[in-house]
């Protein structure tokens, strides 16, 4: 059975905001070919202060976005504090300019190193009657 495994970072975010922008490592540049095709991107990034001892080995949390969320398992939660500090984010794709994206709806911070990127596919990525619990309703988007 495997436990452990090795990431290759591909890039930083390098501006953080309304507008973010993601900066891919040259190595990976090529991989970024025809993305400007898709409207919309995938990222998958680490979170990067949350990467410690204490924060990974956070099992339950209270939302705190969520006002009135009942404590969760972390599974059940997008919390940043969790065994892997792994984020994910479905953003707009607004600009490819060599191998800088500038997305927008990012909700990385600034110098979060980039795991993955991949295409928002609305045939696989939606799920028009997916069931969740009512507490995710109040807060922000996440």
């Amino acid at each position: 059975m495997i436990k452990e495994g090795k990431l290759k970072f591909i890039g930083l975010v390098v501006d953080a905001g309304e507008l973010s922008k993601v900066k891919i490592f040259p190595e990976f540049c090529a991989g970024l070919q025809r993305l400007n095709d898709f409207s919309h991107v995938i990222i998958l990034y680490w979170f990067h202060l949350r990467d410690n001892e204490k924060e990974r080995s956070v099992l339950k949390v209270t939302p705190r976005r969520h006002p009135g969320a009942p404590q969760v398992g972390v599974f059940a939660s997008r919390s940043p504090s969790r065994p892997n500090p792994i984020g994910l984010c479905v953003t707009e794709l607004v600009e490819m300019e060599e191998c800088t994206l500038t997305v927008k709806g990012l909700d990385a911070l600034q110098n979060s190193p980039i795991i993955d990127i991949k295409p928002y596919l609305p045939r696989a990525d939606r799920i028009p009657k997916a069931r969740v619990p009512e507490w995710p309703s109040r807060g922000p988007p996440t």
